[in-house]
């Protein structure tokens, strides 16, 4: 019974999540939640590991949950049905690619996207990060050593433009937030 609510719980996922891992944590986050797979907490930490690990954030998560869920069929389970919808789909957009992006409609449709996909990748950082400094019985805490990393990133990102010419890459953004966060957190 858990193998099925995986693979259609993680299927579920992999229909609905448009945009890209980023714009799918609120969707991640509800299944998990809603089946009982993890805590809040345990969700945001696998979030913040899927990320810093090779590979996509969505199978990354699949493969944790499937596994800590039903072991190794778990995992397998989990990160197929993740990932069948993204496979099938492409399979499909590969067969009817050509004719179609150069179709006015598709343009706007797609044009249309970008903007709902930024929104909710936004709303997904605020959320974590209204999660982790605001707690409601403690009041509101902010973090302060999280709004300092935060602010030095985005110093990083907008100011490399003007210094360097070009835009920093995301994988420097990577290194820089690592080494920030173990001399913040690690001492």
């Amino acid at each position: 019974m858990i193998l099925l609510e995986l693979f259609f719980g993680f299927l579920k996922i992999g229909c609905f999540a448009f945009g890209g891992a980023y714009s799918a944590i609120p969707l991640i986050r509800d299944v998990v939640l809603s089946y009982g797979w993890l805590t809040d907490e345990a969700v945001t930490y696998m979030i913040a590991v899927s990320e810093s690990t090779p590979g996509p954030i969505m199978v990354n998560l699949a493969t944790y949950v499937g596994s800590s869920q039903a072991g190794f069929f778990g995992a397998v389970i989990a990160t197929l049905g993740v990932v069948l919808p993204s496979f099938v789909i492409i399979l499909l957009v590969a067969s009817v690619m050509k004719g179609a992006i150069k179709n006015k409609y598709v343009q706007a449709i797609l044009r249309g996207l970008k903007p709902c996909i930024i929104g909710i990748i936004c709303a997904t950082g605020l959320f974590m990060i209204l999660n982790n400094t605001l707690s409601l019985k403690a009041g509101f805490s902010p973090d302060i050593k999280a709004i300092a990393v935060t602010a030095v990133l985005a110093g990083a990102f907008f100011g490399s433009p003007k210094f360097m010419k070009k835009k920093i890459s995301p994988i420097t953004l990577i290194v820089i937030s690592a080494v920030l966060g173990c001399v913040v957190y690690g001492f």
